[in-house]
């Protein structure tokens, strides 16, 4: 009797440390900067995200789909119930035209969902001089 009731008690403990998780929820996936020139200089955002499971929470990397896009992000663990932040620079130093675009960054994780796709937006208009 001791080893199923043994047995039973171990079933649960595995079962219920299979379901304890991370999860990450971000407060929006994307951000548009609006109009603005290329001497503005660099637009910058803040994606805020918490961990919304029951186990910490690591963002691994986060990459973006170009060289004028560069992310950062909190490395260290997030608790569950904690916040943590992705911020973004868009550079438009390196582009030669202005026009709309569409940049996206790819964050992994340790959660669900383990990847995630970022968007930062907007409208570069072409400075007077150029």
């Amino acid at each position: 009797m001791k080893t199923i009731l043994l047995s039973i008690v171990a079933f649960m403990s595995v079962s219920l440390s299979v379901m304890a998780e991370p999860k990450i929820k971000f407060d929006k996936t994307t951000h548009n900067y609006g109009k603005f020139k290329k001497s503005d200089g660099p637009q910058n955002c803040v994606f805020t995200f918490t961990n919304t499971g029951d186990e910490d929470l690591v963002i691994y990397r986060a990459v973006a789909s170009c060289g004028c896009t560069v992310p950062k992000f909190t490395k260290a663990p997030i608790k569950p119930g904690a916040t943590g932040t992705i911020s973004v620079q868009y550079n438009a130093s390196r582009i030669q035209l202005g026009g709309h675009f569409k940049k996206s960054i790819t964050v992994n994780t340790n959660g669900k969902p383990e990847l995630v796709r970022l968007f930062v937006e907007g409208d570069m208009e072409a400075d007077v001089d150029e």
